[in-house]
């Protein structure tokens, strides 16, 4: 690929842009040597100020969603690109959320620019599990597992049922939520729809991949073994391999 049209599509800026960072001789091979925006080039050959580029396509990454973010390239608020690298919402092919966690919601949420691995992840078919911990206004009643496992709760406004979920109690207003389907907020919608109100919600598992140790607004790049892990049966394996 040429070299312009590579950088470009990293996002380091358009293409007229990048040209000029050419023309600055910023833009050099791994032996410091300048490049010229037709060179014929390989990724990992290429640098800016002396860095290597950011990652290639495919790229995806898992980024600890704070509260108060909204999962939108557009929105009067905060959105969750203000927390990576500007030009990561540049990239083309577009950096996307797999999904979305509302504003309120905390938690892992996965961003890819490669969308056959977004749509394997939100199909149905892959019954991926999304793991929510929970804090409710009022005490359980006791009988919402029960309700969730069914597979006959119907949201509000919806004709079909949802699919079973699991529900584990942790406290007396503390609970875990696992779902392996992914409607429109739904997690706050199917307490409601049993009559609670969902004060505090943060995803915490998708498949095999937790948070492990990244902290509250930050996002790593996944590898080849983490998204092995993603799709592993053993989701607690995968739990396991975080640790």
């Amino acid at each position: 690929m040429k070299a312009l049209k590579l950088i470009a599509n990293l996002g380091y800026g358009s293409r007229k842009d990048v040209a000029a960072i050419f023309r600055e001789g910023r833009i050099t091979d791994a032996n410091g040597e300048v490049l010229y925006a037709d060179d014929q080039v390989e990724h990992a050959n290429v640098q800016i100020d002396g860095e290597p580029l950011d990652p290639p396509f495919p790229l995806t990454l898992m980024l600890h969603k704070p509260v108060g973010y909204t999962c939108s390239t557009k929105d009067p608020g905060a959105i969750i690109y203000e927390l990576l690298p500007h030009r990561f919402r540049l990239r083309s092919p577009l950096l996307a959320s797999v999904g979305r966690l509302d504003r309120e919601t905390t938690g892992l949420l996965l961003m890819t620019d490669d969308g056959a691995l977004l749509h394997k992840i939100v199909s149905p078919r892959s019954k991926l599990e999304k793991v929510y911990d929970v804090t409710l206004a009022r005490d359980l009643r006791g009988d919402e597992a029960k309700t969730f496992a069914s597979g006959k709760l119907k949201l509000e406004s919806e004709r079909e049922p949802l699919a079973p979920a699991t529900l584990e109690v942790l406290g007396p207003r503390q609970a875990r939520l696992i779902l392996t389907e992914g409607r429109y907020h739904q997690a706050r919608r199917m307490f409601a729809a049993v009559g609670n109100h969902v004060e505090a919600l943060h995803r915490s598992r998708i498949g095999g991949l937790t948070l492990g140790d990244l902290e509250e607004g930050n996002w790593r790049v996944l590898q080849e073994r983490d998204l092995a892990r993603l799709f592993a049966k053993d989701s607690r394996q995968g739990d396991e391999m975080m640790t």
